[in-house]
């Protein structure tokens, strides 16, 4: 319930009430029953409430029958979750992913909702309408199923064109021995403040659940000074409705194909377990449940003090503050120390003071651990990843 209110917040509600419904199993016709429902309409009508949002997704004739009850508008959990992606979408491409994911959860709810589908107005991510009408404008949610499916198919051909541009740009990305790493994990779980942080990229930073839909690739220096990608992905939840994942597959690919994982918990989370097991079900369905991760706690900082202090990193765990800058450091070692790209070599090297191009790769692109003059010559002691050793490999001395 903690999170639906976050949800609800998230898209602009007033939450004035809640109710909790025990079944042993969903009624057909209206998934709570006809008791509950009146329950529901006395208290609605007592705190002029003009919306219902319900934790779960609801059928097109069950979604009816309740607003016929309650004779006030009736949103579900995958509608709710579709209206605030409306509400965060900036780029043409979140906003084309968003209207698909919008218009193929509408088709099969048109029938009998034409006054409704008349009065909807914005587009995906300028609407300003109520909860559950921002989105695609009436001239695109007329009923006439042809013209709905034809501007679906209209979409999904634009969204196609943005996902062949973003494999170009990834094939060139990988000409180069580049590795890409992929923030992932429960909304607002502080991955766009981890991805500032590491990058200094300025990304929007909201406590406001997906307040990242467009994804974002810099580039960050490692220890090494191998330079690596890492993106900035949509946060996942309980229950994602599959339309979402499809349509933002285009963007998710940045997760199949990375070649490293950060999953970023809030170690503050009293239901932290639960959302790392909705993580892994949502990377599952991407297939990159096999991907070499790094769990990064985060929010350390708002933990006390004794439990802070009894926190170790461990193989396969690092623990951060991206808002305070604590354990960054160590975070930018372990990532180093797991890519696979551009493999590093400790090696001697003796380069002659007249080699200033080789001499400035090398300070530029390797770590060095020590260096001495002599003789006209720079002896230096230093691990160089192997795109720098090919150009430098005359003066490794044996």
């Amino acid at each position: 319930m903690a999170e639906l209110r976050e949800l609800a917040t998230s898209a602009g509600a007033d939450v004035v009430g809640e109710f909790i419904q025990l079944r042993e199993k969903p009624d057909p016709a209206t998934l709570i029953g006809r008791g509950k429902l009146q329950e529901i309409a006395g208290a609605a009508a007592s705190a002029q409430a003009d919306l219902i949002i319900f934790d779960h997704d609801l059928s097109p004739s069950q979604q009816r029958n309740i607003e016929d009850e309650l004779n006030v508008r009736v949103v579900d959990r995958t509608q709710l979750i579709l209206d605030i992606f409306a509400r965060h979408a900036r780029t043409r491409e979140g906003q084309l992913q968003v209207e698909l994911a919008q218009l193929e959860y509408l088709l099969p709810r048109l029938t009998g909702r034409g006054i409704e589908m008349s009065q909807i107005a914005g587009t995906a991510g300028g609407g300003r309408g109520p909860i559950g009408t921002r989105g695609p404008g009436e001239t695109q949610l007329e009923t006439d199923r042809r013209k709905i499916a034809g501007r679906i198919r209209h979409i999904q051909q634009q969204v196609e064109h943005v996902r062949r541009t973003r494999a170009q740009q990834r094939r060139r990305r990988e000409a180069v021995p580049v590795a890409t790493v992929a923030l992932v994990g429960y909304t607002n779980a502080g991955k766009s403040t981890l991805f500032n942080t590491l990058t200094r990229a300025g990304v929007l930073e909201s406590p406001r659940l997906f307040a990242t839909l467009d994804p974002t690739i810099r580039a960050v220096q490692l220890p090494s000074r191998r330079k690596v990608l890492v993106s900035d992905t949509v946060g996942f939840i309980r229950n994602l409705p599959h339309t979402l994942v499809t349509s933002f597959r285009a963007t998710l690919e940045e997760v199949q194909r990375a070649s490293l994982l950060l999953v970023v918990s809030d170690v503050t989370s009293p239901v932290a377990s639960e959302q790392d097991a909705q993580v892994e079900k949502v990377l599952r369905e991407l297939e990159a449940q096999d991907k070499p991760r790094l769990r990064v706690l985060n929010k350390i900082d708002l933990l006390p003090g004794a439990r802070r202090d009894a926190l170790e990193d461990d193989v396969r765990t690092v623990h951060v503050s991206a808002i305070r800058g604590i354990g960054i450091s160590a975070l930018l070692e372990r990532i180093d120390g797991m890519l696979q790209q551009d493999a590093l070599s400790r090696v001697k090297l003796s380069v002659p003071q007249r080699e200033g191009k080789a001499l400035a790769l090398l300070e530029g692109s390797a770590r060095v651990f020590s260096r001495e003059y002599r003789d006209g010559f720079v002896d230096l002691d230093a691990q160089v990843p192997e795109s720098v050793l090919r150009k430098v490999r005359p003066f490794v001395r044996d």
